[in-house]
């Protein structure tokens, strides 16, 4: 039998004894009882049990420890209180719920961390409706899930995942755009950030002895761990990943400077809908006062001049100057005789990458542990009903082939709670799995508290919905989870971040339109011919892209399917008329929405 196996044999063994016994036990109890612990010498027991009691903690399961004032370890007293292990009982609303089924709905199988997350939505949802079963009605696509992005990307992903949940430093190869040099990098990783399309890592790079943020499409050939050590690093208490998350693109290192600029009122609401958490505004005569920190100077001005006249640099005098040395390189460069290219010599074609797709291959697989507890639920939930289950059909639920179901299977029958007692047996029978009626234990017959991944699984899957779902806000429910698990998973790890403006209140009332089929009336602002426009839509779907949120819908006055970006609208009004569902109205989410290419695009050779 396999380590990892053996070792999980042990955990899950050592959780039933000590939920079974219900009262402080001794380190001599434990190695004469636990399953896989008997045959060991005592510096075995000693080493193996330290081991597991770690893991566990690291897991969220932490056993209560009662220490004497003097002795070794096998005086030691160890207890498995159930609010340590069970999951507190989250009171989900019927909205809350039906909002949480649709998010995987929209995700499964695209999501990086989906799997973490059909498990986590398992447990949450115990003993009502599976949130597995597909909702009747679709009210919002998603062109940008946070997903693997490609075989190699999700390889490096999965293992920047894991050494940030190990504390292992990693080194790799690096791609820098601002050198266009390829670098060797060792970084203790803190915190993965999904922002813009993108995973970046947040850690402490060795080389800069500081920490920095590294995209993660740029890491080259595989990612590896300096050392064998169980741990290299820890991260530094004062760290706060949630800085990162809220930092504009001129603020992802230190800042140089403070910069003054000047806001015309046609497009200041637009500016704070955008950045009003990365600066203060003033008011001023014909506009305001946007004073902003910033790192890159190249990103600021960027911006500024994408604003065209409607924005100016105010201060410092060297941001004025070097904004207006841009402008005047952009007009050198688009005036006098345009140059045409030469003919391109005919380069050998790339070599196809062998096709991925990550609706067969998670990125991110749960811990083997978390699939344990949750299929251990599962089969004493249907010895008790005296119910078959389908072996086809519980492998589509855990996201498993029929091979890991028995292997699972099997480990489960191992599982005892001391004295031959075992806490299940069930056998594959044909495409049926039955499971023996005889209640040998109810230790895993409750929902188990949500292990680190599948935590971080959930909150981020929330958070890259925000409150673009019709079905009802997830943002009740996100408090409900947050307060059960005492903490923010948000924190811990991953972070996700994808709207570019504050479309919140905007967002509340388009879906309420959508719920109720009635039109809506928009004041939408057209940025590239900076003019505001009056709208009457037929709203039919919200759909993310990389720009952001839209709405897709069918415009009364174009008669045609038209989408509106939600941080454009500035003011969005539910009109008391009715529509009749069009058939056919679909955002094009694998289209311009994820590529961000309009289909009468033509190539250009730019030098």
């Amino acid at each position: 039998m396999a380590k990892d196996t053996e070792k999980l044999i042990r955990q899950l063994s050592l959780i039933s004894f000590l939920m079974a016994e219900r009262r402080p036990v001794s380190a001599l109890e434990i190695k004469a009882d636990v399953e896989g612990y008997s045959q060991m010498n005592d510096e075995a027991f000693a080493r193996r049990f330290y081991a597991d009691r770690s893991e566990l903690e690291s897991l969220g399961i932490q056993l209560k420890v009662d220490k004497p004032a003097e002795g070794y370890y096998e005086a030691e007293n160890y207890s498995l209180p159930p609010e340590n292990f069970y999951l507190p009982a989250i009171a989900f609303t019927d909205e809350e719920l039906g909002a949480l089924r649709m998010s995987l709905y929209l995700l499964d199988g695209e999501f990086a961390y989906a799997e973490p997350l059909r498990l986590a939505l398992q447990q949450l949802s115990w003993g009502k409706p599976s949130p597995l079963d597909a909702p009747e009605q679709r009210s919002v696509a998603l062109a940008v899930t946070a997903g693997g992005g490609g075989r190699e990307l999700s390889q490096r992903l999965s293992k920047v995942e894991t050494a940030i949940f190990r504390r292992k430093t990693i080194l790799f190869d690096y791609y820098t755009i601002g050198r266009d040099a390829q670098e060797k990098r060792k970084v203790d990783p803190y915190h993965l950030l999904f922002r813009g399309g993108q995973f970046y890592l947040i850690g402490h790079s060795h080389e800069r002895d500081d920490v920095r943020v590294f995209r993660v499409s740029r890491i080259r050939g595989k990612v590896g761990y300096s050392s064998k050590a169980e741990h290299d690093f820890n991260r530094p208490e004062d760290f706060d990943p949630r800085t990162y998350a809220t930092r504009t693109d001129w603020q992802l290192s230190d800042p140089v400077g403070r910069a003054g600029i000047w806001l015309s009122d046609r497009i200041d609401w637009l500016a704070q809908r955008h950045f009003g958490h990365a600066g203060v505004v003033t008011e001023e005569d014909g506009g305001s006062v946007f004073a902003t920190d910033y790192s890159e100077s190249r990103q600021l001005i960027s911006w500024i001049l994408g604003l065209g006249d409607q924005a100016r640099v105010i201060e410092p005098d060297e941001l004025a100057a070097e904004a207006r040395e841009r402008l005047e390189l952009v007009v050198e460069r688009h005036s006098g005789t345009m140059e045409i290219a030469g003919k391109a010599r005919r380069r050998r074609a790339p070599v196809e990458e062998e096709e991925f797709d990550e609706r067969d291959e998670s990125p991110i697989r749960p811990e083997r542990f978390a699939r344990l507890v949750t299929l251990a639920g599962i089969l004493i939930d249907a010895a008790r009903k005296a119910n078959k289950i389908e072996v086809a059909d519980l492998c589509t639920r855990l996201q498993i082939s029929e091979q890991e179901l028995r292997q699972d299977i099997d480990v489960l029958n191992v599982v005892n709670f001391g004295g031959g007692s075992y806490v299940l047996y069930a056998e594959v029978q044909g495409g049926q799995i039955e499971v023996d009626p005889e209640p040998y234990g109810d230790n895993f017959a409750r929902p188990a508290r949500l292990l680190p991944l599948e935590a971080k699984a959930l909150i981020a899957a929330i958070d890259l919905l925000g409150d673009h779902l019709p079905e009802g806000s997830l943002a009740s429910a996100r408090e409900r989870i947050v307060e059960a698990l005492g903490q923010d998973p948000a924190a811990e790890g991953l972070q996700i971040t994808t709207a570019k403006g504050d479309d919140s209140e905007i967002a509340r009332v388009v879906s309420s339109a959508i719920a109720e089929g009635r039109l809506l009336k928009l004041d939408y602002y057209k940025e590239n011919e900076d003019e505001f426009t009056e709208r009457t839509v037929e709203p039919y779907k919200l759909a993310n892209g990389q720009e952001g949120w839209y709405v897709h819908s069918f415009d009364t006055e174009r008669d045609a399917p038209r989408s509106y970006r939600l941080d454009r609208i500035r003011e969005a009004t539910v009109l008391e008329d009715t529509f009749e569902r069009r058939e056919g109205i679909e955002p094009d989410v694998h289209g311009w929405l994820s590529t961000g290419e309009v289909p009468a695009s033509t190539t250009a050779r730019i030098w």
